[in-house]
């Protein structure tokens, strides 16, 4: 498995249809909004790091109303 958090920047006026979309993603863990730079941070599990590309690239920057995305894989410490 792998996981990651997917940071998310929303149009303005287009929140509230991109949240509706991103909540009922089949990878998506848990979403927090946050302050700052970025809107959401979505923790994320796939099987393998092409299923998460994949995710991110073609589902999540595919809705309207997802301005950008940055993706940071998780490791161990």
């Amino acid at each position: 498995m792998v996981t990651g958090l997917v940071l998310v920047k929303l149009m303005p006026g287009k929140e509230k249809q991109a949240l509706a979309r991103l909540k009922n993603l089949e990878n998506v863990l848990h979403m927090s909004a946050v302050f700052g730079r970025w809107d959401l941070v979505l923790d994320m599990e796939t099987e393998d790091l092409p299923m998460l590309s994949n995710v991110v690239v073609q589902e999540i920057r595919g809705i309207p109303g997802v301005l950008s995305t940055e993706t940071l894989v998780t490791t161990s410490i």
